[in-house]
């Protein structure tokens, strides 16, 4: 049989060990975790572990519509996500995702990439398109 109790994960005590998986949606725009994601992570709570979906560090990392982390109103937003989850006694890690060399442009920052490679063409935000070289 399974052992499905406690977890001890480093200095967290998770209830059960039962981890949300990332469900990243493409939905969130690039500015805050949208308020239709409050009833879906109220009901998910009982989780050992939340882990968000992916989210953006800063505005040269955004490449998709996902939230981002790096303005007030952005931490405001997950500050209600982690409230909703922390009321129903769960816990929730925000899962950072930067996407280096195919970050969107609009953002009006040079891409930044850990190699300076064009990327091809390809299907972005917007439909198809060409790349910048990103910095690195």
């Amino acid at each position: 049989m399974t052992d499905l109790s406690l977890l001890q994960l480093g200095s967290l005590e998770l209830p059960n060990r039962f981890v949300m998986a990332p469900l990243t949606r493409n939905r969130a725009g690039v500015v805050k975790p949208p308020a239709s994601l409050l009833p879906s992570i109220r009901q998910r709570a009982g989780a050992g572990l939340i882990i968000s979906e992916g989210t953006q560090p800063c505005a040269v990392g955004q490449g998709y519509p996902i939230p981002g982390l790096h303005s007030d109103e952005q931490v405001a937003g997950w500050t209600l996500v982690a409230n909703a989850v922390h009321a129903r006694g769960g816990r929730i890690f925000a899962q950072l995702m930067h996407a280096g060399r195919i970050s969107h442009e609009g953002s009006r920052l040079q891409p930044v990439a850990p190699s300076v490679v064009t990327p091809a063409r390809g299907l972005h935000r917007g439909g198809m398109r060409v790349f910048r070289l990103p910095a690195h």
